[in-house]
């Protein structure tokens, strides 16, 4: 009988020590594969600053290549790469492309963003395949180049149906579309080579390595003059007296005709800085 306690005894003061055993047991997790890439996770990759913040350093850098404007090429590119469990980024793809300059510019801004606070599955950094939709829309009077939102400047018409000298809209102008819109001599593609080629890139926006697009409006007028040229999205650092300068002193088009005859016509130009 005696024994028998002993032996319940015993029994007794080991089950307790078992338990802690078996608790610490459940809390091990399996350690994750060092290489592996996880597309679901436990704690998502974030990039530095946010999620908001991210969106904003893409619309902020976002180039639209002139070539894809040519095209008049827009929609969304899927880029997909990893981030590491350093943070940085790597194995960046468009894996849905959707042009070959948009594309190219899509992974560029990729690229060039922000570090990331890597992944963490099962206690542990890992690598995560991230999927980033980036977007192209081709401005309003950007895409070609296309009228603006008032697409030709032209005052009432005489009772003959022919339109009268051009006047200011607050003088009784009315806005209608032409039948013909102006274009540059040449053609699109000509004039965008034409700007390439006579481009000065400003010493100090190449000093402080400002790149993008400023957005210039101008009147062609009934002889195919450019004038009237103001910048209505600016980049600053030289850019916008360059893109100014370059609209002043470019080859006249043909103009806008409505009814058959020459008329005024408001445009929106994008003049593209790439270093």
């Amino acid at each position: 009988m005696q024994s028998f306690r002993r032996f319940a005894f015993v029994v007794a003061l080991a089950l307790p020590l078992a338990a802690p055993a078996l608790a610490q047991q459940k809390l091990k997790y399996p350690k994750p594969e060092p290489e592996q890439i996880y597309d679901a996770v436990a704690q998502p990759a974030v990039p530095l600053g946010g999620v908001e913040g991210y969106a904003q350093y893409l619309a902020d850098n976002q180039q639209y290549p002139t070539a894809a404007l040519q095209r008049g090429a827009a929609g969304t590119v899927e880029v997909t790469f990893v981030v590491e469990k350093s943070g940085v980024i790597s194995n960046v793809a468009a894996t849905k492309p959707l042009d070959p300059a948009l594309d190219a510019e899509a992974i560029r801004l990729i690229k060039g963003g922000p570090k990331w606070t890597p992944a963490q599955h099962k206690g542990q950094k890992v690598r995560q395949r991230i999927s980033v939709p980036i977007s192209f829309q081709i401005p309003m009077g950007a895409g070609g180049p296309a009228p603006a939102t008032e697409p030709a400047i032209a005052p009432t018409t005489a009772p003959t149906g022919t339109p009268a000298p051009a006047s200011n809209a607050k003088s009784g102008a009315t806005v209608v579309t032409p039948d013909q819109p102006a274009r540059p001599v040449g053609g699109t593609e000509a004039f965008f080579e034409w700007i390439q080629k006579n481009q000065q890139y400003p010493a100090l926006a190449r000093q402080r390595k400002v790149e993008g697009k400023v957005q210039v409006e101008f009147i062609i007028q009934k002889d195919g003059s450019l004038t009237d040229a103001k910048v209505v999205k600016p980049l600053g650092s030289g850019l916008d007296q360059e893109a100014l300068r370059l609209i002043k002193v470019a080859p006249k088009w043909t103009p806008a005709t409505y009814q058959g005859q020459p008329m005024k016509q408001k445009m929106v130009l994008p003049v593209l800085f790439q270093l």
